[in-house]
């Protein structure tokens, strides 16, 4: 049997992790982070992606969102803005997971509010990094696609 393929999104600014706000994000950044998860699921096929430019998110989302068994997304700030980046999610047959580092519901008002949790299956939100092998459990847990 093939290796379930499982991508990893983030959004702007997140590859800043481990330099920018420590006191919110921590002081790992995602490069290091993402070592330690294929190591941790070393029989999954994880794929990484960061872009700070929404086009180029949506692009990846279109390109593995019919092939790979899950998408987990940090949009950063494109989460509560992006309709676009909600309607690539919801136009695709991959299940994603919506992941934030934060607790966004502890943040400024406009960071409540998040237009991606509709399409996806489900949000996590506020257990720092964890948050990823977490999304990633839940997703290898969905049935394989047929």
């Amino acid at each position: 049997m093939a290796k379930r393929q499982i991508l990893i999104v983030n959004g702007p600014n997140l590859n800043l992790l481990g330099k920018r706000q420590p006191e919110i994000y921590g002081s790992s950044g995602f490069e290091d982070y993402f070592i330690k998860l294929t190591e941790m699921f070393g029989d999954v096929s994880l794929n990484y992606f960061q872009s700070n430019h929404e086009g180029e998110l949506i692009d990846k989302i279109h390109e593995v969102g019919f092939d790979f068994d899950g998408i987990v997304i940090n949009a950063g700030g494109y989460t509560h803005t992006s309709v676009a980046l909600a309607d690539a999610i919801a136009s695709v047959t991959t299940p994603a997971v919506e992941v934030h580092i934060s607790n966004i519901h502890a943040r400024e008002a406009f960071r409540h509010h998040s237009y991606l949790s509709k399409v996806c299956k489900g949000m996590i939100c506020g257990l720092g990094l964890k948050g990823y092998e977490l999304a990633v459990r839940y997703l290898l847990d969905l049935p394989v696609k047929s």
